[in-house]
């Protein structure tokens, strides 16, 4: 026998005794009747349950994007397409003066008002002008429609 030959065996010999360790299944156990419990969800579950294209884990994505692009002058901290939640570190706007730091939810996948929750807070947790808020949050649904107009959403 050749040395490369003996070779393959041991190999194959080798993965066989490898695979048969994995198994530690009762052979009398009736596997046909286990199923994971129904109430878990594992991530497997949630992507591949989409039917939209659009929402993979509900949430939208003009929103998630434009929130990003509107508050792009905020260095991200955590980021959570799951859970649809973006904390960003401080960060001064653009000819502003004021610092602030935001966090960002995505609760939905409509495009509507009602699925983003914006909370802006400024130096040491200082509270935001609920005008300079609702400026903020128009910014960001503004932008989301032209992302979608843009992909031709509409």
């Amino acid at each position: 026998m050749n040395f490369a030959r003996a070779a393959r065996l041991t190999i194959v010999a080798t993965l066989c005794a490898g695979l048969a360790a994995c198994g530690d299944a009762d052979p009398g156990a009736d596997y046909s009747r286990t199923r994971p419990d129904e109430s878990t969800t594992r991530i497997q579950d949630v992507l591949l349950r989409s039917e939209n294209p659009n929402r993979a884990v509900g949430v939208n994505k003009y929103l998630w994007n434009a929130s990003l692009d509107v508050l792009n002058f905020l260095p991200v901290q955590t980021i959570d397409p799951f859970t649809g939640v973006i904390q960003t570190g401080y960060g001064t706007p653009p000819g502003g003066g004021r610092s602030y730091r935001a966090t960002i939810q995505v609760s939905d996948p409509a495009l509507d008002a009602r699925s983003l929750r914006l909370s802006l807070q400024g130096p040491g947790g200082a509270a935001v002008e609920p005008g300079t808020v609702r400026a903020v949050e128009d910014a960001i649904l503004t932008r989301a429609r032209q992302m979608r107009i843009r992909d031709g959403g509409l």
